[in-house]
């Protein structure tokens, strides 16, 4: 194929795709497809061929039938509200869609009535209903630009992607533009990369570009193991073309001609779409050989990473493809020097490289009119935890903690207090109440002792035990270090250590100057990211909430009430009536008294378990 080749087809398919009366997507992210998407794509393109109004889409472009498409899309976002179903041309969004839904929806869609009520979002707080997707605030406030593909093609069909202005990216920069001017393009734009550390990413490109050489390589980092980051597997699952498009013009810009994409596994539908779509892409000639009738060469590989956390930096994750053990090697000389089996390679993840073809079309004073100066452009997020919508959002750099919070987000479940936030993963660290008017962005964030990562958003409410999550994801660090060095493998097991003793109500006072002096010494001391990152969570913790710390191992008391081992159970005798269902209850006997008379707890003997709570019909028993 010839770039006068991909413009015939681009504009015959989107004609035909024009050629729609109608188009039901239905979400097909991981996490709709778990809910039972699948069964409701199903029910749908049955009761729409039962009404004879199903049209494939290669009946639509070969122009020989009109009708109703129903197509299985990528992530919607709106992952509280799964499974999602949108018609379009209309925009009409329902959510929480069953299969037994699909005959009312489809004879809504087909006689023109009204849509179909209870499906509909319904706000929490207000009860106000919305019909389109875009007037629903969890979407009102985004800008998608890397999510802008998904959930509203199929990612497995290569057309919708080309109709849509997809590969135009790649014919612009290899027809009219040199690698040189394709770097000087990035670097214009301010992009910096989406991996955590925020390096200027055409600075990188040019770096890499510079050096001598034969052979170079295009890495893409997949390797997403944050807990509640999802963002990449998102983007790989809803728009592979798009990553693979940045991926061919990188490879142009630096001289190469060869690039893997490195997927964890456990990421099974990612990794089935990339594969699909490397396939696609080269039937057309936009991977492989002679690109374009351009002469440039550049074939695409999938790894499949076995999952280990430290793989995601980026000198673990080259011994991983290069069939070693992932642990990181010192730097210099950086891969952009010496990467893959010694040459020079270039490493971004998914979402910078789903921007790149973008920037080349609409140019770099586009993209750095969106965010903030030095942090320019969107970011995704996946915000998860105590929080009305959960889901994927993507929203400018410098957008505020509030407004993700409490405007995208919904606020805080139940009408509780917001407490924190942990940005970035175990490497990141805590945002508090004082933070909710921070600007996300890598600079602010940084000065706060925290880090944008890679982009997930746990938010905790005032029931949050701070110790515990702290103790939490330094239990995730401690297995994820590899060991190579002594300050990550031997420290963050002793911080551990000393945050177990915390929530086991055996902490020590001393131990609040120990904890801070190890944290200080595996940032400082630890070889690679992972390491220098791990005792965030640690540090904020005790930068914000030392108070709530201190009660663990002075008082004994969790303030949050959520260790068991610090828990205590009274019993009030003046509702205490005397029923013995919380002495029946409890498994140790340690409840003991006379009918019709208070009973008491003997606090030698419990073991916090709870029982009597829940089997007490008076509400008698209060933790203290």
């Amino acid at each position: 194929m010839n770039k006068e080749q991909l413009e015939q087809w681009k504009d015959q398919w989107r004609r035909g795709f024009e050629r729609e009366k109608a188009r039901i997507l239905v979400c097909a992210g991981t996490g709709c497809v778990a809910n039972g998407s699948l069964a409701v794509y199903e029910a749908l393109k049955k009761e729409v061929e039962a009404r004879g109004a199903y049209v494939t889409v290669d009946l639509l472009l070969e122009g020989e039938k009109t009708g109703v498409a129903v197509v299985k899309s990528g992530c919607h976002g709106f992952c509280e509200m799964g499974p999602l179903v949108r018609l379009e041309p209309s925009g009409i969004l329902y959510t929480k869609v069953k299969a037994e839904d699909a005959a009312e929806i489809v004879e809504a869609l087909l006689s023109g009535g009204e849509p179909v009520a209870r499906l509909l979002y319904r706000h929490p707080l207000t009860g106000q209903v919305y019909e389109a997707e875009h007037q629903i605030p969890f979407y009102h406030n985004q800008q998608r630009t890397a999510l802008a593909h998904c959930g509203q093609i199929d990612p497995e069909d290569i057309r919708e992607y080309v109709a849509d202005g997809g590969y135009e990216g790649l014919k612009k920069a290899l027809t009219q533009m040199t690698p040189e001017e394709v770097c000087q393009e990035i670097i214009a734009s301010g992009r910096r990369g989406r991996g955590g550390g925020g390096f200027p990413t055409g600075r990188k490109w040019d770096l890499t570009r510079i050096e001598k050489g034969p052979k170079k390589y295009v890495v893409c980092n997949g390797d997403e193991g944050d807990p509640g980051a999802f963002m990449d597997r998102s983007l790989m699952e809803g728009d592979p073309h798009r990553v693979l498009e940045g991926m061919a013009i990188a490879g142009y810009a630096i001289g190469a001609d060869e690039g893997y994409i490195y997927v964890r596994a456990e990421y099974p539908l990612a990794v089935q779409r990339l594969k699909t779509a490397i396939a696609q892409a080269k039937e057309y000639g936009l991977l492989g050989q002679n690109i374009l009738g351009t002469g440039f060469n550049f074939e695409l590989k999938i790894k499949e990473g076995a999952g280990a956390f430290v793989c995601g930096e980026e000198t673990a994750l080259l011994a991983s493809i290069e069939g070693r053990r992932g642990m990181p090697s010192p730097k210099p000389p950086f891969p952009a020097q010496s990467g893959l089996w010694g040459k020079p390679t270039l490493i971004n993840n998914v979402e910078t490289f789903a921007n790149v073809a973008q920037i080349i079309v609409k140019g770099a004073a586009w993209f750095s009119s969106i965010g903030a100066e030095n942090n320019t452009g969107t970011k995704t997020f996946a915000i998860t935890g105590q929080v009305a919508n959960t889901g994927l959002i993507e929203v400018p750099l410098g957008t505020t903690l509030r407004q993700v919070v409490f405007e995208i987000g919904g606020g805080i479940r139940g009408g509780k207090k917001f407490k924190a936030v942990q940005i970035g993963g175990p490497s990141g660290g805590c945002l508090t109440e004082e933070h909710l008017d921070l600007p996300l962005d890598f600079d602010s964030l940084k000065a706060a002792g925290a880090m944008i990562g890679s982009g997930g958003l746990v938010i905790m409410d005032e029931n949050t035990c701070m110790v515990e999550v702290a103790r939490f994801f330094m239990n995730f660090t401690q297995n994820e270090s590899c060991g190579k060095c002594v300050p990550c493998r031997e420290g963050t097991k002793r911080m551990l250590e000393i945050l177990q003793r915390a929530v086991d109500g055996e902490g020590r006072p001393e131990d609040v100057d120990l904890l801070q002096e190890l944290a200080e010494a595996v940032r400082d001391g630890s070889l690679c990211g992972l390491g220098k990152t791990a005792p965030n969570p640690v540090l904020t913790m005790l930068k914000y909430f030392k108070d709530e710390y201190i009660a663990h191992v002075v008082e004994k008391r969790c303030p949050a009430g959520v260790c068991s081992a610090l828990k205590g159970y009274q019993i009030d005798p003046e509702k205490c009536k005397g029923c013995s269902k919380c002495a029946r209850a409890c498994p140790v006997q340690a409840i003991s008294g006379e009918l019709k008379k208070p009973y008491t707890i003997d606090q030698t003997k419990c073991i916090k378990c709870g029982a009597c709570v829940t089997n007490c019909p008076f509400k008698a028993i209060k933790e203290g």
